[in-house]
C-alpha cells in the first residue's frame, strides 16, 4: 500500500510540475489592427439584426476583435482556444471581407448559410463556454436571408 502511495505522489508532483511547466510555451493571442474599411460591414448591406448575430456567435473566431477569455491564459486550453481562432480567422475573417475577390465573397455567403444551417457552425465545442452564441432557428434564417440577398446584390 505504501509503494502505491508513493507513487501516487510521484506521479501527482510530475503532473504538477509538469502543467506548471507547459504555461510557459504560449502561442500568440492576437487581435491584428481592423481597417474598417476592409470589413464586411463596408462591403455589405447589413442589418442591425445580421450584425448582433453575428458579434454574438461569429465575431470571436471570424475576425481580428476576438475577446479573448480567461481560459485563454491557461495551457493547454489556451493552445486550443488559440488554434480555433487562428482557424477560423483563415477559413473566413469578417474584419478582411474587403480582401476576398468578389466571387470569393458570393460564395463565403453560400458558406455562412450552409453552415449555420448545418449546424456546423458556431462550433458545437464553442457553444458551452458561450452559450447566448447558439443559433436559433429564427437567427439561421435571418443569417440565411441576408447571405441569399447580399449573393444576389453582388451577382448584379
Amino acid at each position: 500500500m505504501r509503494i502505491v502511495l508513493r507513487i501516487l505522489k510521484w506521479v501527482a508532483i510530475v503532473l504538477i510540475v509538469g502543467l506548471g511547466g507547459i504555461q510557459f510555451v504560449r502561442p500568440a493571442r492576437t487581435n491584428p489592427p481592423v481597417d474598417k474599411s476592409q470589413t464586411i460591414e463596408a462591403f455589405t448591406q447589413m442589418t442591425p439584426e445580421v450584425n448582433s448575430i453575428l458579434d454574438r456567435s461569429c465575431r470571436d473566431c471570424h475576425s481580428n476583435q476576438t475577446v479573448w477569455p480567461w481560459y485563454s491564459n491557461v495551457a493547454p486550453l489556451s493552445w486550443w482556444v488559440i488554434d480555433h481562432a487562428n482557424h477560423g480567422r483563415s477559413n473566413l475573417n469578417y474584419s478582411e471581407w474587403g480582401k476576398l475577390a468578389p466571387d470569393r465573397r458570393v460564395r463565403k455567403l453560400r458558406q455562412i448559410c450552409d453552415e449555420v444551417q448545418d449546424g456546423v457552425m458556431p462550433l458545437a465545442s464553442y457553444l458551452p463556454m458561450h452559450p447566448t452564441a447558439k443559433l436559433s432557428e429564427q437567427d439561421k434564417k435571418t443569417l440565411c436571408d441576408w447571405t441569399d440577398r447580399e449573393r444576389e446584390r453582388l451577382s448584379k
